[in-house]
């Protein structure tokens, strides 16, 4: 019980972690070879859904299954702080993809589809830039967060 447990807590730290690890590769492919940045920026945009979805199910399941062990004694005490910090990646995921995301695809309608199609001091590319900087900033500390989650599990092997 204590193996499996373990390892399918790390498998979804895995999952999740190498996602956001690999995220940046795949929009700097995007944007650099994609000479059309509305298309690129569809590419990225879907890419980040499928991201966000995938690390608030691993998020999820590793909430589960390390309350599960801290019930089962599997893990210390101490993994409380790891369940804290991935229900803040969780929160920090969700408000990324059912706020911020939403946002900035309305600022790219209204800018006619493509928000490069209207100037950078247009408000609703300026609003669009904005989101999108709180988006980056949002997924580095997610990033982070899943960092931290890394040594925290790490730390239950002392």
């Amino acid at each position: 019980m204590r193996t499996l447990l373990r390892t399918l807590v790390w498998l979804a730290v895995v999952l999740w972690f190498g996602g956001l690890l690999f995220f940046p590769i795949t929009a700097w492919a995007a944007f650099s070879t994609i000479a059309d940045t509305h298309a690129a920026g569809t590419i990225v945009a879907k890419s980040l859904g499928v991201l966000h979805h995938e690390g608030l199910f691993a998020g999820c399941l590793i909430v589960l299954l390390l309350a599960i062990g801290l019930a089962t004694r599997v893990f210390r005490r101490s993994i409380v702080v790891a369940i804290v910090v991935t229900l803040a990646m969780l929160g920090l995921t969700a408000w990324s993809q059912y706020s911020i995301i939403p946002h900035m695809e309305k600022d790219r309608i209204a800018a006619g589809g493509a928000i490069d199609s209207v100037p950078r001091t247009d408000p609703r590319h300026a609003d669009f830039d904005r989101l999108h900087r709180a988006s980056e900033h949002l997924e580095q500390a997610v990033m982070l967060g899943g960092l931290v989650l890394v040594i925290l599990l790490a730390r239950q092997y002392e």
